[in-house]
């Protein structure tokens, strides 16, 4: 459901799951089974996000399927030469993929009820101007990200009305055949300089973008590899690309904390496993990508598989720092980004401060910002 700051319903961050009847904690040794008697709305919910977190592979499938029909040979392949060397619908800052009859489907409802998810705004954002809203932490998967601005599960028309927002993606993912149709339908883009310029600087109500806003999850792949249960390490000192863009288009930063993003999963320790941390480093700077490894919850139990946990999800919209824009950023003084990017810090930090205990009860550690 769609709430605003003036809605504060304490949460623990903990999944119930994970205590027993009696309050006490379940014993992590033994696979507790899901009873059968659960009611169909749970269950609906429990199957769209296990269709969300396959969503790639589920396309895949249905790619590979109607290759093996040779009926489809003679349009597959100009469309594999399509999407693999011409296609740029994915950059081009157009809105004319997205449906909002998709968006706002309402299978996202039951999406966002499987946390639960909510939305809060602190203060209100006017249409006359462009944002980049930078979403923290990065979690596993972002599925607050999805749910707060890659659909209308949570009321982001509502809460922030005359602002179009285009949720950011690896550009890599609209590679993906079949995959990249249904991303750019829900209106999601590529997350490249060109996309991001094009978006806050085409279309819009004065054809430069405004009333315009774009989501970036700032700490990225790197930042996965440290979300653990109770803690909220972002990867932010050295991140300063997306505040140079925003310079750049004249685009106001919002900052964006999710918490319970880290609380769906169970992952591996880095600081325990240095071996693994070092390996998935390799895999980042090399590939692009990270292999984070990490467990929850199944689709009939409550210990075992790649479903997130029922966690409750608060995503907290805090308030714009205004930027002015400066076309050419080598005309601009790095004291600018770097008092620009310390007033996105102050304002992270100002949010967490006000909500850690309210959203954040069950925390094992305070807000720490890294390289």
């Amino acid at each position: 459901m769609v709430t605003d700051n003036q809605q504060r319903k304490p949460s623990s961050g903990l999944d119930n799951s994970l205590n027993d009847s009696n309050g006490t904690v379940a014993k992590r040794h033994r696979v507790r089974w899901a009873p059968l008697n659960i009611g169909i709305e749970r269950r609906l919910q429990t199957f769209i996000v296990l269709c969300h977190t396959l969503t790639i592979a589920i396309f895949l499938t249905a790619f590979f399927f109607v290759c093996a029909m040779p009926l489809f040979w003679p349009l597959l392949l100009p469309y594999l030469i399509y999407i693999s060397l011409f296609s740029t619908a994915a950059t081009s800052g157009s809105l004319k993929s997205r449906w909002q009859s998709l968006r706002s489907l309402p299978i996202w409802k039951l999406y966002a009820a499987y946390f639960p998810a909510r939305l809060h705004r602190t203060e209100v954002l006017p249409p006359t101007r462009k944002y980049i809203f930078g979403y923290h932490p990065h979690g596993i998967i972002s599925h607050g990200a999805f749910a707060a601005f890659g659909t209308e599960a949570l009321g982001f028309s509502q809460l922030f009305p005359g602002i179009t927002n285009t949720l950011l993606t690896l550009d890599s993912n609209f590679r993906v055949p079949f995959y990249r149709e249904y991303a750019m339908a829900l209106g999601l883009a590529s997350v490249s300089r060109e996309s991001c310029e094009n978006l806050l600087t085409k279309g819009g109500a004065d054809g430069e973008g405004m009333g315009r806003a774009i989501t970036i999850v700032i700490g990225g792949a790197r930042e996965s590899l440290d979300a653990q249960p109770g803690r909220l390490r972002l990867v932010l000192k050295s991140r300063k690309g997306f505040v140079r863009l925003a310079v750049r288009t004249g685009a106001d930063l919002v900052p964006v904390l999710g918490f319970g993003e880290n609380d769906l999963y169970e992952q591996v320790n880095s600081e325990q496993h240095p071996l693994i941390h070092r390996f998935q480093i390799l895999v980042k700077k090399t590939m692009g990508f990270t292999i984070p490894l990490f467990h929850a919850r199944g689709v009939f139990n409550y210990d075992v598989g790649l479903m997130p946990y029922r966690r409750p999800l608060n995503i907290v919209v805090g308030r714009p720092i205004q930027v002015l824009k400066q076309q050419d950023n080598r005309d601009v003084e790095e004291s600018y980004i770097n008092d620009l990017h310390d007033r996105y810090v102050q304002e992270l930090n100002r949010v967490w401060e006000e909500w850690r205990d309210v959203y954040a009860v069950g925390r094992t550690s305070e807000l720490e910002i890294t390289a």
